[in-house]
């Protein structure tokens, strides 16, 4: 025993000896030269900065993307845990752009949970869609997530009965293994949905929209982290069946154009949906995040100049915001507009347009609570789409290494490892629980603002905090626009 401490103790120091000779000659990095063996201390902690952060230095919500605050609440929510807290709030009260809720002084006497009213979406196609679904599961690509997560959030989301976006990835047996209702997304690449020269086939819209489960088509024109490019996914995500889903190379990096070849104009993004929408009978809707506004009154006149037919069945907003698997950090942190400011306008071009009851507006970007939810819904939002809040339910715990295979949580990553600690049958209960905990706290805010049903918020029902620490009504900031004001003018 003591010899194999004495062989240890002589080979570990020859390797420090070894290894400060080594870096005192090495040119390239300028630390370890002056110290050859402290040195490593900072490559050693640099990675390490962001896991001692989250759990010991950060406040509870400074933290970015998401602060202890906001993931403690979906734990507790998907674990079904009473949310009930003592003595006071915790948040700053006279931040700038903070919002209240405005209470009734007479509030709703009621205690069961407010149920979302059903809406019918998609009237011209020859499969409308009607849900009562409020929160919904944002797109996230089987590729992008492992095959458990897919299992798990669609086994869940059949529970809680909110639909499931598919992302770009194409439609597998894993989205309809659970029976829940499915949005299929059709990014550039055209995944699961093009030909052998990466044209829109026909054949394969036409199967994946025979699945009774396939209730939607999404096109997506981009998506709020990477504005401006199409999706991305690493070599080392792109396993043998990811490749063969998509119809691509192995453990290659799965590229998408940066936009749809055949839709560089307004009329040709019309053109596009409503031939997908001809199909696949199903309702036809787009993805986009907002820079200009411009074009989105161009898309208004010229669905006038067609018909209401010819309209989007719905638009799903990204914020800047929002989340993604992999992305350029100058995209994430620069490119595109923040959900509170690019809803409203949105909302108010429909209405100007009288556009508005024609087309649904789903918004998504960090909607991840109750408070967020809310506040889509008094600006105008139908639906709310979250994808990293049903990450954070399936355990995610934000180590950010989605894009890496390294997911330590198994959500993200195609390593057999780890992906055998998320089980999906312990998991998907979680994703319904956190969307009926949700709900019930949306009920809450409803109850207490007067309201019966979640669509009847509205802007009169949110102040926002100006620079000058006093609150202002949304509705005062964002008047409501008088419909089909800009068809008079």
């Amino acid at each position: 025993m003591m010899d194999g401490i004495l062989y240890f103790a002589i080979i570990f120091s020859l390797f420090i000896i070894a290894l400060f000779f080594y870096n005192i000659f090495q040119r390239r990095n300028p630390i370890l030269r002056i110290y050859p063996v402290l040195g490593y201390a900072r490559t050693i902690a640099l990675p390490l900065g962001v896991f001692l952060r989250k759990y010991f230095y950060a406040r509870d919500r400074e933290e970015l993307p998401f602060n202890r605050v906001q993931r403690t609440w979906i734990n507790n929510a998907a674990d079904g845990i009473d949310e009930d807290v003592g003595f006071g709030s915790t948040r700053d009260c006279t931040r700038m752009g903070s919002i209240f809720f405005v209470d009734a002084p007479f509030p709703v006497i009621k205690t069961e949970i407010v149920k979302a009213r059903p809406i019918t979406i998609g009237p011209h196609s020859r499969s409308p869609y009607t849900t009562d679904s409020l929160v919904n599961i944002s797109a996230m690509s089987y590729g992008a997530l492992s095959k458990n997560a897919v299992l798990a959030l669609s086994h869940g989301a059949k529970k809680a009965g909110c639909w499931m976006n598919t992302g770009e990835g194409g439609l597998t047996d894993y989205h309809l293994s659970g029976g829940c209702d499915i949005i299929a997304q059709i990014g550039t690449a055209k995944y699961g949905y093009r030909d052998d020269n990466g044209n829109l086939c026909e054949k394969r819209l036409k199967a994946a929209a025979a699945h009774p489960q396939v209730k939607m088509f999404e096109v997506k024109l981009s998506q709020g982290a990477k504005p401006g490019v199409g999706g991305m996914l690493p070599a080392p995500k792109v396993t043998e069946e990811v490749a063969n889903i998509r119809g691509i190379p192995a453990y290659q990096d799965s590229i998408s154009p940066n936009r749809f070849p055949e839709i560089s104009n307004c009329s040709e993004l019309l053109d596009f949906i409503h031939k997908v929408r001809e199909i696949t009978g199903k309702p036809t809707g787009f993805k986009t995040v907002l820079g200009s506004y411009t074009w989105l009154d161009e898309l208004c006149r010229e669905i006038i100049k067609r018909g209401s037919e010819f309209a989007p069945d719905f638009i799903t907003l990204d914020g800047s915001e929002g989340g993604t698997g992999a992305a350029p950090l100058t995209l994430i942190d620069y490119m595109g507009l923040p959900i509170t400011e690019s809803l409203p306008r949105l909302v108010d071009i429909l209405v100007e347009y009288n556009l508005r009851d024609r087309i649904k507006v789903i918004a998504s970007g960090k909607l991840v609570n109750p408070r967020d939810v809310a506040w889509a819904l008094c600006i105008g939002a139908d639906f709310i789409n979250t994808a990293r809040g049903f990450l954070f339910s399936l355990g995610c715990i934000q180590a950010m290494q989605c894009h890496s295979n390294r997911c330590p949580t198994g959500i993200t990553s195609h390593h057999g490892w780890r992906m055998r600690g998320l089980v999906p049958e312990m998991k998907y209960d979680r994703v319904h629980m956190y969307v009926k905990n949700l709900n019930h706290e949306i009920g809450l805010i409803c109850h207490s603002c007067g309201v019966q049903e979640p669509r009847e918020l509205n802007r009169n029902h949110i102040r926002i905090v100006t620079e000058h620490g006093t609150s202002v009504s949304f509705a005062e900031l964002h008047p409501n626009k008088v419909p089909g004001s800009k068809l008079q003018a």
